[in-house]
């Protein structure tokens, strides 16, 4: 098994083309064609973790935050990032980020936070948009049905709950053959019409390159007429944070003892108004205040979430609950939810293949402390 191997079962589960434009995910350090002998899981690829993944001989990390940021203009040991890079590339380990892929991915890492809570009919609470393309294609009538199951199979066609979805309207098509062409209908300077199929399918975003591959392929044509355009509306498997509701209604008392005890937080910060009992939940890992407006037009009583300012503590109200777990906190579960999914995908890739080795970190890479 190969590094690029890792990176498209996960690319199956995060696919890396729904990390958000800021972020820097993917294959950081190392060549994707090397062997992988061992990986190891962590939130964060700090010295410490390097050290661990040479004592374990694993030669991949996958890491929840990538490392590397933004530019590096020097790797020289002047801190924890180039510090970290140094030792991975001298020792021939590669490091990988998924981020805010498995952010956007529905079993991602607010779902984790979701079933900690024990969250019932939990959905996205902010579905992504501009995540879907249209391909409309010009099909001979003859080889449709071809064509049709070639997009199918990789991918196309795919809205929610629904597969093999598509719509068809039979039209006329005409070309004229230039002397250059090698024409599968038609003759070579002779007007050519007959019985076309306009086909439109949608599929997600990262399934571009395998549909119009399969179109290519398939289409009996030298030359495939088509057009592509990008969606705005928005994907219910594709988004930020996750809104649920909890089996009973609770006092907040209650519930912040079974948040206490599901992220094992050192403090809970809240905003103080609250006066109802707690029933809907809306939770997003790791720095969430961008998403406080979407929550409260949830009809959550509660949003757990990290990293929240002053000023934000201010939008909770009488019946809408502010919640603060601190940002190591609400994405610890993260860890476990990659190892679990790589250990499960990894057996059945090669199953006749000696099975590469997950492990969990054991360094805690969380970066605050609590003086109690």
């Amino acid at each position: 098994m190969r590094v690029s191997d890792v990176m498209a079962i996960l690319d199956q589960w995060a696919p890396l083309a729904y990390s958000e434009d800021f972020d820097n995910t993917g294959l950081l350090v190392g060549d994707a064609s090397a062997e992988v002998r061992g990986i190891i899981v962590t939130l964060d690829t700090l010295e410490e973790v390097v050290d661990e993944a040479i004592a374990q001989k694993c030669n991949l990390i996958v890491s929840f935050h990538p490392i590397i940021f933004s530019g590096l203009k020097k790797i020289t040991p002047q801190d924890y990032t180039t510090r970290s890079v140094r030792k991975a590339i001298k020792n021939d380990i590669a490091i990988f980020a998924i981020h805010t892929a498995l952010d956007n991915a529905i079993f991602g890492v607010s779902a984790t936070m979701a079933q900690a809570l024990g969250l019932r009919n939990s959905r996205i609470l902010m579905p992504k948009e501009n995540v879907l393309t249209k391909l409309v294609t010009y099909i001979p009538q003859d080889s449709v049905a071809e064509v049709r199951d070639a997009l199918f199979a990789a991918g196309g066609g795919a809205i929610g709950h629904y597969d093999h979805c598509n719509f068809e309207v039979l039209g006329t098509g005409r070309f004229r053959p230039t002397d250059q062409a090698k024409p599968a209908i038609g003759h070579i300077g002779q007007n050519h019409s007959g019985p076309e199929v306009q086909m439109s399918i949608t599929f997600m975003a990262h399934l571009k390159t395998p549909v119009m591959d399969a179109l290519k392929l398939a289409h009996p044509y030298e030359e495939v007429a088509y057009d592509l355009t990008n969606l705005p509306q928005t994907c219910s498997e594709i988004g930020m944070g996750m809104v649920g509701d909890l089996a009973q209604p609770m006092t907040p008392n209650a519930f912040m003892d079974l948040v206490k005890n599901a992220f094992n937080c050192g403090v809970i910060k809240y905003s103080k108004e609250y006066q109802n009992q707690i029933q809907r939940v809306a939770v997003l890992g790791g720095s969430g205040s961008f998403a406080i407006d979407r929550a409260k037009a949830s009809k959550a009583d509660c949003y757990l979430t990290a990293d929240l300012k002053y000023h934000d503590f201010f939008k909770g109200e009488k019946d809408f609950l502010l919640a603060d777990i601190g940002h190591y906190e609400s994405e610890q579960h993260t860890k476990a939810l990659i190892v679990n999914y790589l250990s499960k995908k990894i057996t059945n890739f090669a199953p006749s293949l000696p099975p590469c080795k997950v492990i969990l970190s054991k360094v805690n890479t969380n970066p605050i402390s609590y003086y109690s």
